[in-house]
Protein backbone atom coordinates (compact mmCIF):
# COMPACT_ATOMS: atom_id res chain seq x y z
CA UNK A 1 0.00 0.00 0.00
CA UNK A 2 2.57 2.52 0.54
CA UNK A 3 4.00 2.91 -2.63
CA UNK A 4 0.36 4.31 -3.54
CA UNK A 5 1.45 7.31 -1.71
CA UNK A 6 4.94 7.34 -2.06
CA UNK A 7 6.96 8.82 -5.04
CA UNK A 8 6.13 12.23 -5.56
CA UNK A 9 5.31 15.67 -3.96
CA UNK A 10 4.20 18.56 -4.92
CA UNK A 11 6.78 21.45 -5.85
CA UNK A 12 6.50 24.12 -2.88
CA UNK A 13 5.47 21.10 -0.48
CA UNK A 14 1.99 21.14 -1.23
CA UNK A 15 1.62 17.62 -1.01
CA UNK A 16 1.07 14.05 -1.83
CA UNK A 17 0.65 14.79 -6.03
CA UNK A 18 -1.91 12.07 -7.47
CA UNK A 19 -2.80 11.00 -4.17
CA UNK A 20 -6.67 12.27 -3.68
CA UNK A 21 -6.75 13.47 -0.46
CA UNK A 22 -9.23 15.41 2.13
CA UNK A 23 -9.16 17.14 5.05
CA UNK A 24 -12.27 16.24 7.58
CA UNK A 25 -13.36 19.19 9.97
CA UNK A 26 -15.71 18.18 12.73
CA UNK A 27 -17.81 20.83 13.71
CA UNK A 28 -19.96 22.47 16.67
CA UNK A 29 -21.32 25.84 16.66
CA UNK A 30 -18.49 27.05 14.49
CA UNK A 31 -19.79 29.52 12.27
CA UNK A 32 -17.45 32.40 13.06
CA UNK A 33 -14.31 30.59 12.81
CA UNK A 34 -15.45 27.38 9.88
CA UNK A 35 -15.21 30.00 6.86
CA UNK A 36 -11.54 31.04 7.64
CA UNK A 37 -10.21 27.42 8.48
CA UNK A 38 -11.99 26.16 4.61
CA UNK A 39 -9.80 28.90 3.19
CA UNK A 40 -6.59 27.92 5.25
CA UNK A 41 -6.56 24.66 4.15
CA UNK A 42 -7.21 25.34 0.27
CA UNK A 43 -4.71 27.92 0.52
CA UNK A 44 -2.14 25.56 1.91
CA UNK A 45 -2.56 23.00 -0.55
CA UNK A 46 -5.22 23.50 -3.07
CA UNK A 47 -5.54 19.39 -3.86
CA UNK A 48 -8.04 18.92 -0.27
CA UNK A 49 -11.04 17.99 -0.86
CA UNK A 50 -12.74 19.39 2.37
CA UNK A 51 -15.49 17.86 4.34
CA UNK A 52 -17.28 19.41 6.87
CA UNK A 53 -19.31 17.48 9.25
CA UNK A 54 -21.77 19.16 11.19
CA UNK A 55 -22.27 17.47 14.93
CA UNK A 56 -25.64 18.62 15.69
CA UNK A 57 -25.00 22.62 15.36
CA UNK A 58 -27.37 25.24 16.28
CA UNK A 59 -25.88 28.05 14.45
CA UNK A 60 -25.14 28.94 10.41
CA UNK A 61 -22.12 26.11 10.57
CA UNK A 62 -23.36 24.39 7.59
CA UNK A 63 -24.82 27.05 5.63
CA UNK A 64 -21.07 29.18 6.21
CA UNK A 65 -19.20 26.14 5.06
CA UNK A 66 -21.60 25.30 2.17
CA UNK A 67 -21.17 28.90 1.05
CA UNK A 68 -17.13 28.41 1.11
CA UNK A 69 -17.80 25.20 -1.29
CA UNK A 70 -17.44 22.17 1.22
CA UNK A 71 -18.85 19.45 1.45
CA UNK A 72 -21.03 19.25 4.15
CA UNK A 73 -22.15 16.33 6.56
CA UNK A 74 -25.04 17.33 8.89
CA UNK A 75 -25.77 14.49 11.73
CA UNK A 76 -29.28 14.67 12.99
CA UNK A 77 -28.08 15.25 16.42
CA UNK A 78 -24.72 15.53 18.45
CA UNK A 79 -22.45 12.76 18.56
CA UNK A 80 -19.64 14.08 19.65
CA UNK A 81 -16.13 14.35 18.24
CA UNK A 82 -15.39 10.49 17.57
CA UNK A 83 -18.91 10.16 15.77
CA UNK A 84 -17.92 12.83 13.60
CA UNK A 85 -14.69 12.19 12.98
CA UNK A 86 -15.30 8.39 12.12
CA UNK A 87 -18.48 9.94 10.12
CA UNK A 88 -15.59 11.79 7.67
CA UNK A 89 -13.77 8.78 7.61
CA UNK A 90 -16.65 7.02 6.07
CA UNK A 91 -16.87 9.30 3.50
CA UNK A 92 -13.36 9.22 2.82
CA UNK A 93 -13.38 5.71 2.74
CA UNK A 94 -16.38 5.24 0.34
CA UNK A 95 -15.24 8.41 -1.95
CA UNK A 96 -11.50 6.39 -2.30
CA UNK A 97 -9.36 8.96 -0.53
CA UNK A 98 -5.65 7.85 0.10
CA UNK A 99 -5.34 10.65 2.79
CA UNK A 100 -7.60 12.21 5.68
CA UNK A 101 -6.69 14.26 7.70
CA UNK A 102 -8.20 15.92 10.73
CA UNK A 103 -8.61 19.45 11.42
CA UNK A 104 -10.14 21.20 14.35
CA UNK A 105 -12.75 23.73 13.11
CA UNK A 106 -11.70 26.35 15.68
CA UNK A 107 -8.82 27.88 14.22
CA UNK A 108 -6.39 26.11 16.23
CA UNK A 109 -4.96 23.78 13.87
CA UNK A 110 -2.73 25.83 11.12
CA UNK A 111 -3.01 24.43 7.83
CA UNK A 112 0.53 25.43 6.96
CA UNK A 113 1.45 22.69 8.86
CA UNK A 114 -0.20 20.06 6.71
CA UNK A 115 3.58 19.43 4.46
CA UNK A 116 4.55 17.81 7.85
CA UNK A 117 1.80 16.08 8.90
CA UNK A 118 1.72 14.37 5.23
CA UNK A 119 5.31 13.46 4.47
CA UNK A 120 5.30 10.14 6.84
CA UNK A 121 2.79 9.03 4.93
CA UNK A 122 4.05 9.98 1.39
CA UNK A 123 6.89 8.02 2.43
CA UNK A 124 5.35 4.96 3.41
CA UNK A 125 6.65 5.16 7.37
CA UNK A 126 3.76 5.65 9.13
CA UNK A 127 -0.11 4.77 8.53
CA UNK A 128 -1.63 7.97 10.84
CA UNK A 129 0.79 10.98 11.87
CA UNK A 130 -0.13 12.86 15.03
CA UNK A 131 0.99 16.65 14.79
CA UNK A 132 2.59 16.94 18.17
CA UNK A 133 2.81 20.53 20.41
CA UNK A 134 5.67 19.86 22.41
CA UNK A 135 8.36 18.41 19.68
CA UNK A 136 10.21 20.99 17.68
CA UNK A 137 10.26 24.51 18.76
CA UNK A 138 7.73 24.02 21.40
CA UNK A 139 5.82 26.98 20.93
CA UNK A 140 2.92 26.25 22.47
CA UNK A 141 2.28 27.09 26.19
CA UNK A 142 -0.28 24.75 27.55
CA UNK A 143 -1.57 26.26 31.02
CA UNK A 144 0.44 24.55 33.59
CA UNK A 145 -2.36 22.06 35.10
CA UNK A 146 -2.71 20.62 31.62
CA UNK A 147 0.64 20.48 30.95
CA UNK A 148 1.46 18.12 33.68
CA UNK A 149 -1.17 16.07 32.85
CA UNK A 150 -0.09 15.54 29.07
CA UNK A 151 3.30 14.88 29.91
CA UNK A 152 1.83 11.69 32.80
CA UNK A 153 -0.41 10.17 30.54
CA UNK A 154 1.79 10.78 27.27
CA UNK A 155 4.47 8.68 29.31
CA UNK A 156 1.82 5.89 30.32
CA UNK A 157 0.26 5.77 26.72
CA UNK A 158 3.95 5.46 25.71
CA UNK A 159 4.67 2.75 28.04
CA UNK A 160 1.37 0.99 26.99
CA UNK A 161 1.91 1.23 22.68
CA UNK A 162 5.59 0.52 23.00
CA UNK A 163 6.95 3.77 21.44
CA UNK A 164 7.46 7.35 22.56
CA UNK A 165 4.88 9.68 22.20
CA UNK A 166 4.55 13.36 23.47
CA UNK A 167 0.92 14.66 22.63
CA UNK A 168 -1.46 11.63 23.15
CA UNK A 169 -4.32 14.32 23.16
CA UNK A 170 -3.56 16.41 19.86
CA UNK A 171 -6.27 15.82 17.32
CA UNK A 172 -4.38 17.70 14.19
CA UNK A 173 -3.76 13.89 12.53
CA UNK A 174 -3.22 12.58 9.01
CA UNK A 175 -4.64 9.08 8.25
CA UNK A 176 -3.45 7.00 5.41
CA UNK A 177 -5.17 4.35 3.40
CA UNK A 178 -5.15 1.42 6.12
CA UNK A 179 -5.82 3.67 9.23
CA UNK A 180 -9.16 5.06 6.92
CA UNK A 181 -10.63 1.96 6.75
CA UNK A 182 -10.24 0.62 10.05
CA UNK A 183 -11.07 3.45 12.02
CA UNK A 184 -14.04 4.13 9.23
CA UNK A 185 -15.95 1.31 10.54
CA UNK A 186 -14.46 0.89 14.08
CA UNK A 187 -13.65 4.23 15.91
CA UNK A 188 -13.64 5.19 19.62
CA UNK A 189 -16.70 7.96 20.80
CA UNK A 190 -15.75 8.25 24.27
CA UNK A 191 -14.46 11.03 25.89
CA UNK A 192 -11.19 11.21 25.12
CA UNK A 193 -11.37 9.43 21.94
CA UNK A 194 -7.86 10.59 20.42
CA UNK A 195 -6.06 8.63 23.56
CA UNK A 196 -8.43 5.51 22.99
CA UNK A 197 -7.78 5.69 19.28
CA UNK A 198 -3.90 6.36 19.90
CA UNK A 199 -3.78 2.65 21.60
CA UNK A 200 -5.98 1.28 19.53
CA UNK A 201 -4.05 1.85 16.37
CA UNK A 202 -0.81 0.65 17.44
CA UNK A 203 -2.68 -2.30 18.95
CA UNK A 204 -4.21 -3.63 15.65
CA UNK A 205 -1.01 -2.97 13.73
CA UNK A 206 -1.40 0.40 12.35
CA UNK A 207 2.04 2.59 12.29
CA UNK A 208 2.41 5.28 14.33
CA UNK A 209 4.29 8.79 14.39
CA UNK A 210 4.40 12.05 15.82
CA UNK A 211 5.56 15.01 14.01
CA UNK A 212 6.49 18.26 15.82
CA UNK A 213 3.78 21.10 14.97
CA UNK A 214 2.74 24.86 15.53
CA UNK A 215 -0.52 25.25 16.67
CA UNK A 216 -2.34 28.33 17.94
CA UNK A 217 -3.07 29.55 21.51
CA UNK A 218 -6.73 29.46 22.22
CA UNK A 219 -8.41 32.33 19.93
CA UNK A 220 -11.58 32.75 22.07
CA UNK A 221 -12.74 32.85 25.53
CA UNK A 222 -10.98 31.35 28.24
CA UNK A 223 -10.13 27.89 29.25
CA UNK A 224 -12.42 26.14 31.80
CA UNK A 225 -10.23 23.54 32.98
CA UNK A 226 -10.38 23.67 36.95
CA UNK A 227 -8.38 21.63 39.23
CA UNK A 228 -11.39 19.27 39.90
CA UNK A 229 -12.02 19.19 36.11
CA UNK A 230 -8.66 18.32 35.71
CA UNK A 231 -8.44 15.28 37.92
CA UNK A 232 -12.19 13.87 36.46
CA UNK A 233 -10.22 14.56 32.82
CA UNK A 234 -7.50 12.52 33.88
CA UNK A 235 -9.55 9.23 35.38
CA UNK A 236 -10.95 9.80 31.75
CA UNK A 237 -7.87 9.01 29.68
CA UNK A 238 -7.04 6.41 32.54
CA UNK A 239 -10.04 4.55 31.81
CA UNK A 240 -9.71 5.07 28.28
CA UNK A 241 -6.34 4.05 27.59
CA UNK A 242 -7.33 0.58 29.57
CA UNK A 243 -10.56 0.45 27.58
CA UNK A 244 -7.85 0.50 24.21
CA UNK A 245 -5.82 -2.24 26.19
CA UNK A 246 -8.78 -4.34 26.19
CA UNK A 247 -10.95 -3.61 23.70
CA UNK A 248 -11.52 -6.19 21.07
CA UNK A 249 -12.00 -5.08 17.36
CA UNK A 250 -14.43 -6.73 15.40
CA UNK A 251 -12.48 -5.83 12.51
CA UNK A 252 -9.17 -7.24 11.17
CA UNK A 253 -6.77 -4.52 9.24
CA UNK A 254 -5.99 -6.99 5.80
CA UNK A 255 -2.93 -5.99 3.60
CA UNK A 256 -3.62 -5.28 -0.05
Amino acid sequence: MPEQLVARTAQGGQGAVGVRRIAIVPALNEERSIAAVIAEIRAADPGFDVVVIDDGSTDRTAARAAEQGAHVLTLPFNLGIGGAVQTGLQYARANDFGIAVQIDADGQHDPSQLPQLLAPLVAGEADVVVGSRFLGERTYEAPFVRRVGIRVFAAIVSAVVGQPLTDTSSSFRAYGPRAIAYFARDYPHGFVESVEATVIAARCGLRLKEVPVVMRQRLMGQSSLTLPLSIYYSIKVLVAVFVGIFRRSAYQLKED
